[in-house]
């Protein structure tokens, strides 16, 4: 399935951050590429500090661009411990 395609986009409508209620927008492969270095690098952690392992297939971030979602076997993962930070420079 395609970046466009992950979500349904009338489902994308109505998501919104767990913990600020913010509106949430697919990332773009970018940031993706971006998050993915850090997984593979071994320095990534989300907001609960768990390690994150495994490459993303896709995420939604938030509309302030600090937190991405995961988005795992087509589901978004939208728990607040589950948010990936995003640093400045991404």
């Amino acid at each position: 399935m395609t970046e466009k395609h992950l979500i349904d986009p009338e489902l994308l409508e109505i998501l919104a951050c767990p913990e600020t209620h913010q509106p949430l927008a697919l990332a773009e492969a970018k940031l993706l590429e971006t998050v993915n270095a850090r997984i593979a690098a071994g320095e990534c952690e989300n907001v609960g500090g768990t390690k994150v392992e495994g490459a993303l297939e896709g995420g939604l971030v938030r509309e302030d661009g600090t937190i991405v979602y995961p988005i795992r076997d087509e589901i978004p993962v939208l728990l607040v411990d589950e948010g990936i930070p995003i640093p400045a420079k991404a």
